[in-house]
């Protein structure tokens, strides 16, 4: 998402090297939506994985509708509208198939069952490989699996972003499914990474907004000093205390420089003990960010936020 210039300018050489040493590196998962760009990212994914398809497992979030200013208008998973949706990532990415098909929310005007039987066509048409659901509430997860084999759930989770552990984590896990937690900096809050463009969505985010920013501010220095006993970064904490929930979880890493995905990979080699786990949970507790993590609108989208009944 970052190099399709959703927190400002981004380089598009310096994007394609960097998703080239992730690969290089033995990274194979790149995580795309169709709507990061309006079709941006699609098609520089294309020009970076050409030659390596075989290597690059294309996970594609698609559903959410965009207006020529950016905005964003809402959502569509109508059967139809998936297949127009996959038609045009087909083309974009260079591809004959996906191998993780996902809608980014749950649309409320489409029953659940018919997307997703929808998406079994389209499995068993050879043009997707699996398919994922994104921000689903416990129930609704459940709901769609009996439609569906559902391979995978994409979450935000982060040590700030911990209402997943309630209802939707258990439910994944109940049915095998795999997760792919993103927002594991929640949006670089976390790494102290400050709001310049006009262009970032963040400012749009309460936690990046007025007070909120402020006192969110003390859990990025606690985190930092944490990060210092450890020898190592506040990044590489945050994504080290994801990993440390199980190995079914894969973080999304947003990095569109080398150096920010050379720095992330390190937090694999970070070992965090129980006592670590416990002090990190204690001295940066999930309760104490300041603000939701969309604004009013986007929350009002998030199925993952109903209360569970």
């Amino acid at each position: 998402m970052a190099m399709s210039d959703m927190y400002g300018p981004s380089d598009e050489s310096e994007s394609i090297a960097t998703i080239h040493a992730a690969l290089d590196a033995g990274i194979n998962m790149l995580d795309i939506g169709d709507f990061y760009g309006m079709g941006h990212n699609e098609m520089l994914i294309r020009r970076a994985i050409e030659g390596r398809r075989k290597d690059v497992f294309l996970a594609v979030k698609f559903g959410a509708l965009r207006g020529p200013d950016g905005s964003f208008t809402g959502y569509d998973l109508r059967p139809e509208a998936v297949k127009n949706f996959l038609a045009y990532s087909l083309r974009r990415l260079g591809t004959d198939y996906i191998d993780l098909y996902q809608p980014a929310r749950v649309d409320v005007r489409t029953p659940i069952e018919e997307t997703m039987g929808a998406l079994a066509d389209l499995v068993q048409a050879g043009y997707i490989r699996h398919i994922g659901i994104s921000e689903a509430s416990a129930a609704t997860i459940r709901r769609a699996y009996k439609a569906a084999p559902l391979a995978a759930l994409q979450i935000e989770y982060a040590l700030v972003s911990r209402g997943p552990e309630a209802t939707i984590l258990p439910a994944a896990r109940e049915l095998g499914m795999g997760i792919t937690a993103y927002g594991v900096l929640s949006r670089g809050l976390l790494s102290g990474s400050p709001v310049t463009s006009p262009k970032d969505i963040r400012k749009h985010f309460p936690r990046f907004r007025g007070e909120n920013y402020e006192k969110n501010q003390t859990l990025v220095n606690t985190l930092n000093e944490i990060a210092r006993g450890k020898n190592a970064t506040a990044p590489q904490v945050a994504i080290a205390w994801v990993l440390s929930r199980g190995a079914d979880i894969v973080p999304l890493i947003g990095a569109r420089r080398r150096t920010q995905l050379a720095e992330s990979i390190k937090a694999l080699d970070l070992k965090l003990t129980p006592e670590d786990l416990a002090h990190l949970e204690r001295a940066v507790p999930a309760d104490a960010v300041a603000g939701t993590r969309y604004g009013e609108e986007q929350m009002r989208w998030l199925d993952s936020e109903k209360p569970a009944t």
